[in-house]
Formats: structure tokens, sequence, C-alpha cells
């Protein structure tokens, strides 16, 4: 078998030789080794990022426990006598400016709904104004890193505040008996409860008193007790003058 002259290429170049080998390779095997090898690659670069972006979550989160660890120097007055508190505050500064290069921020949830998947409820606190569930102070700062919670909130919602105390329930009865018409001059019905424990039929302590006590002399006339000598006396009166007499 002879070789047959090839064309020259448009552009003057000789085509290259195509060798025996490559044309005995199955294409189908082939490209299926090569769509396996690609695959497993790819899985072993998504476990690696997988891992460094655990070890990335750990060492942010790490770096918010410092934030707060900072932040709680800052309120301690010894060192802000001493003159510390300016350089605390400056690398706490420092810090949140490298966290929020990383794609940590804060969260701001003053005013909003408590969502469980954010927060975690540690208090209540009595708000009439407010609707229930609803975040009024953040206890401890929670962080985004970038679409993920890096950490959930501490958070105080709102309650409802507990009803005040109601008093005793107005009867049916006196409410018509208030009602009823009141005939000319007669009083009006007293609906003024008694103390508890008292009884309007039984007498009072003062009648039980005056029952049991004896009645009162009649009132004497001034004139008459004057006029009128204690019977002592008159009797003192004449044994006086008997005895003058048996003298004589």
């Amino acid at each position: 078998m002879t070789d047959t002259p090839t064309a020259p290429a448009p552009d003057g170049h000789r085509p290259l030789d195509v060798p025996q080998r490559a044309l005995e390779v199955d294409l189908d095997q082939a490209f299926s080794q090569l769509l396996y090898r690609a695959s497993l690659l790819q899985r072993l670069r998504a476990e690696e990022a997988q891992t460094a972006r655990a070890t990335q979550r750990d060492l942010l989160g790490i770096l918010v426990e410092v934030d707060d660890a900072l932040a709680a120097l800052g309120l301690d007055r010894e060192l802000v006598l001493l003159g510390r508190g300016t350089g605390i505050e400056a690398t706490r500064r420092r810090l949140l400016g490298r966290l929020a290069k990383a794609g940590v921020r804060p969260m701001r949830l003053e005013g909003l709904a408590a969502d469980p998947a954010l927060t975690e409820i540690v208090g209540t606190e009595p708000r009439p104004a407010v609707a229930p569930e609803t975040v009024v102070r953040t206890v401890v700062t929670g962080f985004f890193w970038e679409e993920e919670v890096l950490r959930r909130a501490q958070v105080v919602v709102a309650a409802v505040p507990e009803p005040a105390p109601v008093g005793e329930p107005v009867l049916a009865e006196d409410v018509e008996r208030a009602l009823e018409p009141v005939p000319e001059g007669a009083a009006a019905p007293d609906l003024e409860p008694t103390e508890a424990g008292g009884d309007d039929t039984g007498p009072t302590e003062a009648e039980d008193a005056d029952v049991g006590a004896e009645p009162a002399a009649a009132p004497v006339n001034p004139a008459a007790r004057a006029t009128a000598a204690p019977p002592r006396a008159r009797r003192k009166g004449t044994a006086a003058g008997g005895r003058r007499k048996r003298k004589k």
C-alpha cells in the first residue's frame, strides 16, 4: 500500500502525522477515566475548602470572644483610672476592623422579633407598649459570618405585663336595686357592703351593755336637795339636844 500524497494546507503548513497508537485508543474509555479523575479532584478540593472554612470559623469565634473580653476590660474602673481604657478600646477597634474584612459583622436586633435561629432569649421585661417577643435589650452581641450565623445573640425580650388585681365583682342584684326608682320621701337604698363578719340583725356590743345595766336614777331637784337634811344629820341633832336636856 502506497502512501497517497496529502494536499498542502491552505496556510502552507503540512498537517502533523497521527501516530498509530493514537488511532488504537478507545476514546469512550479514556473520556470516562478523565471524568472520574476530575470528579475525584473536585471532591478533594471541596473537602479541603470545608476543612479550611471550619478552621477559619473556629478562629473567628475565638476572636469574637477576645472582643468580649476587651469590652469587659474597658469597663473595669481600675484599668480606666490607670489610663488603660484608651488602649483597650483602640485594640478592640482594630480587632473589629480585621473581623469586618473577614466578613464578620455584629447583629443589630433591637426592635425586631426574636428569631430562634439568631437569638437566645435569656430574660423578659414587661413592656406594655411593645409587642411580645420583641428584642428590647442585647446581653451578648451576636455575629454574622458572610451569610452564616457565627454566634447567636443573647437577648431580653418584651413580655405582656401582669394584669392589676381586680376588686370584688358587682352583683347583678345590686345593680338592679340601684336602678330601681326611689319613691318620694323614701331614703335611697344603701348599697355599701357591711364589714366582714358583721351582722345587721344582731345586737351590737353597746346594746348588750345597755341591756345588762341597771336603770338610771331619776334626776333630783337641787333646791329640794339643799332644804332636806340628810337622815344621819337629823339623828345627830336630836341626840345632841337630848343630852343637853339631861345636863340641865
